[in-house]
């Protein structure tokens, strides 16, 4: 089963965009539900992302990569 996990809504204002700070999980690695897999950042508010499900990972979005919040940022196969 694959599981998207979107950019969190950290801002009110319709069409805000993010950047992903930093990936602490590798493409294709392992991961466990709960586990922080990412920090991304609006404006100067940074947030960790944990992972919905377990299983492995795949990113979508490369560091310092702005992405609308709510587009997918990375997908979970379980």
């Amino acid at each position: 089963m694959i599981t998207e996990v979107p950019f969190p809504h950290m801002s009110d204002e319709p069409g805000a965009e993010g950047v992903v700070g930093t990936w602490f999980v590798n493409h294709g690695e392992p991961v466990v539900a709960g586990q922080v897999i990412a920090e991304v950042q609006v404006e100067k508010v940074s947030q960790d992302v944990p992972a919905p499900v377990g299983g492995t990972m795949y990113q979508y979005v490369a560091e310092g990569v702005a992405i609308e919040q709510g587009r997918p940022l990375a997908r979970i196969d379980s």
